[in-house]
């Protein structure tokens, strides 16, 4: 096929270009040529065009292409803009959305549940109240310009080269148990042991996304694994497995009531957390049946977390710090020190 790939240079985009080079699939990639300009430089299979989606779209006024991934749309006249200018010359416009699109988390949510609404829908700000939105907005943009585009929405992705560090904190952290600077030290993780989680490794997305192109599949669908299958306690053990440790660390489990008492932030201080009374508590716990249906195939657990690892002790030392997601050594030695009196659960 050939496709035209708009970002491509980062995390998701990344791996639907390697992804599609590996099938021999011809490329276009648009960006600003600001991230990672030099990636994919040598690649004979790749024709790059240059330009920014916020403002200057001249660099795709010719051309046609089998399909569209847009793997950076975050604002609604952005997506427009370039759907527009697309429309009659795609085959298919796929959006990578987000299960942040969905209005509500009170229960599971399935590709039908409502969506969310801006508070402002002039707003260009992509915050954490918004983000969700905004998300849901670009969608209804895109079908103004296409009957029958492909949206796909996944949970949290994960895997190697995840600029977040929301799922890279924890086999760093446990990892890290067996250096000498933080050998025999407790780690703080949230409970109940058996909390479901749900995420999707970037390349699996990668693989569904090229798969339904190459079907003609049009749609909604939730990509993501299937929610409980890995639970929290299932991820710690793959953790250590890709660790090398011989031994399970002490894990200090803590309620999520005692955690915010003491200020922790869900899913950000603490990665993977959502407290039961969250109004994102149901957010891992999406329906991905229909993807399923349609071929969605999940990697075991240890396969992404064994990559995620190596990835990140691939990176350089001054990479290898956690600024975005997860406990500073220092937050977390203070937290286990205020919560030792507090009742808490221990799985091992």
């Amino acid at each position: 096929m050939r496709l035209l790939i708009l970002g491509g240079t980062q995390f998701v985009g990344r791996h639907l270009v390697e992804a599609a080079l590996a099938q021999g699939h011809e490329l276009t990639l648009f960006n600003r040529g600001q991230s990672a300009a030099d990636l994919f430089a040598d690649t004979p299979q790749i024709h790059r065009l240059k330009g920014d989606r916020r403002d200057d779209l001249s660099a795709l006024q010719h051309g046609e292409w089998d399909a569209v991934l847009d793997c950076c749309g975050y604002i609604p006249r952005e997506v427009d803009a370039s759907a527009r200018l697309l429309a009659g010359r795609v085959g298919q416009y796929l959006y990578i959305s987000s299960v942040s699109a969905y209005a509500s988390f009170a229960g599971p949510n399935t590709e039908a549940s409502p969506l969310g609404r801006l508070a402002d829908p002039s707003t260009e700000v992509v915050d954490g109240a918004s983000y969700g939105p905004l998300k849901a907005a670009c969608e209804a943009a895109l079908r103004q310009h296409f009957a029958a585009p492909l949206v796909l929405r996944p949970g949290l992705v994960v895997g190697p080269h995840d600029p977040t560090q929301r799922f890279t904190y924890w086999p760093a952290r446990i990892a890290g148990a067996a250096s000498p600077a933080r050998a025999g030290e407790p780690i703080l993780v949230p409970a109940p042991c058996g909390e479901p989680l749900q995420f999707i490794d970037a390349r699996d997305l990668a693989a569904f996304a090229l798969q339904a192109l190459a079907r003609g599949l049009a749609g909604t669908f939730n990509v993501a694994c299937t929610s409980g299958q890995p639970t929290r306690m299932a991820l710690l053990q793959a953790c250590v497995q890709a660790a090398g440790l011989s031994t399970e660390p002490e894990w200090f489990w803590a309620e999520s009531q005692a955690l915010q008492a003491l200020g922790v932030a869900p899913w950000n201080d603490l990665p993977l957390w959502l407290p039961p009374v969250s109004e994102f508590a149901q957010l891992m716990r999406c329906d991905n049946a229909a993807a399923l249906q349609e071929g969605l195939q999940i990697r075991p657990l240890t396969e992404t977390v064994g990559d995620t690892l190596r990835w990140w002790q691939d990176l350089p030392e001054a990479e290898r710090v956690f600024t975005r997601a997860g406990l500073t050594p220092v937050r977390e030695r203070e937290l286990i020190k205020a919560l030792r009196s507090a009742q808490c659960i221990r799985c091992n």
